[in-house]
């Protein structure tokens, strides 16, 4: 394919597809074939600056200010509709996009719609209050109000679902929102900024931009009128976002990176455990921040569950993530495959023992494919039971007691995801509550609802994400005070 027939995405600010101040563009890989297959244009601070600027303009817009809240819930539910059906082809964008499985892509495009109209549905359900106040002949109320302009910053890996999670409740509260895509493949959300559109909001109420860290999302997140961050990333980038955002101030949520403990215990469901690990760690090619990719098992127990995994992981099937035969797809980037091998070799040297896979798959057409891989861990020390993989290697450990196995899942830095499997249910409810994470499943793993909050604690971030507290971190309470007496207010410098 020639340059000239490549695809070319623009950005998307005040409702116009216009393309960088500095007319720079980036190419995207198809992970599949490690080939370019598209373009899109990089943000400038000028860029920024402007969707900026669209996104204030339209908070005292009467098109978006001036509708009612449930007004404001029915355009939400449009754009739901849309999402349902263009899921098809949106997904088929993201799997080129990243090497995502299409059966993947494709089904959550189609579920995310469930978070619009989730929060559609409380978008007129924010109320305020009145009080009982301690003052004679007053009377005093609150009134919510949409935070302001918010800058939404979303990776590759799960950019439909961290999306919503965020655009969603702002929407229903009343905000304007500027989307940080990825530089990493980006064209899904760019595609999904043309159903945006679609969907009828008015001008400047959503921007789509992308670029580098210089010109997109450093004046992003350091710009004076942001109010409100909302980011998902790693670690080290967060504490660069959470130093710009000393120039705006903005309330801000991080939802960072992970290394996910799971514990099977000896009275574990077999099958339901290593159906759990399966999907917990191989589930998106590892490419997830819940990815349960160190699993503590109970030694007497160790045998079996070993023998059956490896069995099962056996059968798994690498391949075209548009064939939908294929279990696991590419890994989105090189430098992932690299830090995976990097991390399989220090293993190694450490005493880890790799039971299966550890190597790349380059006969499936090119560098991006890397075999399912487990890892024996004799001690906890071996460097993969602490590096964010962020690919299909697992590494699995022994235990001996309870006490031991808490000690070990909370031996990280991290802090968002969490599994155990025992049919045990004292046992369950005990240990799900000693461990240091956001999330924990019990005899399951990486299932997510827009009902249900998502966040992490330690280095893994701070702030919550879906459920019904998520549209109260997205605006701010006015209080009125209005006095009733027909007397005039009292002289202030006579105390009474």
């Amino acid at each position: 394919m020639s340059k000239l027939t490549l695809p070319h995405y623009s950005l998307f600010i005040d409702n116009e597809w216009v393309e960088g101040a500095a007319g720079n563009v980036m190419p995207t890989i198809n992970p599949a074939t490690g080939e370019k297959w598209a373009t899109f244009a990089c943000a400038e601070p000028e860029d920024v600056d402007r969707a900026v600027k669209a996104a204030r303009r339209a908070l005292s817009d009467p098109e978006w200010a001036g509708l009612s809240a449930t007004a404001r819930g029915q355009l939400m539910c449009k754009l739901a509709d849309q999402l349902e059906l263009n899921s098809q082809a949106l997904g088929a964008v993201e799997t080129t996009d990243s090497g995502k499985l299409a059966a993947e892509t494709q089904s959550q495009a189609k579920y995310v719609a469930n978070y619009y109209r989730y929060y559609a549905g409380l978008a007129d359900k924010i109320e305020g209050h009145t009080f009982p106040i301690d003052k004679p002949d007053m009377h005093v109320f609150t009134k919510p109000e949409p935070i302001g302009v918010v800058a939404a910053v979303v990776p590759w890996n799960a950019q439909m679902f961290l999306t919503a999670t965020k655009l969603a409740p702002a929407l229903a509260a009343g905000c304007s929102v500027i989307i940080k895509a990825s530089e990493i493949a980006p064209a899904a959300i760019l595609e999904f900024a043309k159903l945006i559109q679609a969907a009828g909001f008015p001008k400047g109420v959503v921007s789509v931009i992308t670029g580098d860290a210089k010109g997109c999302a450093i004046p992003l997140t350091s710009h004076p009128d942001i109010d409100r961050l909302a980011f998902t990333g790693g670690p080290e980038t967060a504490k660069h976002v959470v130093r710009n955002t000393a120039n705006n101030f903005a309330i801000t949520s991080l939802e960072l990176g992970g290394k996910s403990p799971i514990i099977v215990f000896n009275d574990a469901n077999l099958e339901s455990a290593v159906n759990g690990i399966i999907a917990g760690n191989f589930g998106a090619s590892g490419q997830s921040c819940v990815a349960g990719s160190r699993v503590y098992v109970q030694r007497d127990f160790y045998p079996i569950l070993r023998d059956k995994l490896l069995e099962r992981t056996a059968q798994i099937c690498v391949g075209d993530p548009l064939d939908s035969t294929s279990h696991i797809g590419p890994l989105c980037t090189l430098a992932q495959v690299e830090t995976i091998e990097d991390a399989l070799a220090k293993a190694v040297e450490q005493g880890g023992k790799i039971l299966m896979g550890g190597t790349r798959l380059p006969d499936l057409g090119s560098d991006y494919y890397f075999a399912p891989t487990i890892v024996e861990c004799p001690n906890h020390d071996v460097e993969t039971l602490h590096v964010e993989m962020f690919g299909p290697v697992l590494s699995i450990a022994c235990f001996d007691t309870e006490e031991e196995a808490i000690a070990l899942a909370n031996d990280s830095e991290f802090g968002l995801g969490s599994g155990l499997f025992t049919e045990n249910l004292s046992k369950a409810l005990r240990v799900s509550q000693k461990i240091q994470s956001g999330i924990c499943w019990v005899n399951t793993y990486r299932a997510v609802s827009y009902m249900a909050p998502f966040g992490g604690v330690n280095q893994s971030g701070y702030g919550r994400e879906a459920g019904i507290q998520a549209i109260q971190d997205y605006i701010r309470v006015r209080t009125t005070w209005i006095s009733t007496s027909s007397e005039p207010m009292s002289n202030p410098f006579v105390m009474r």
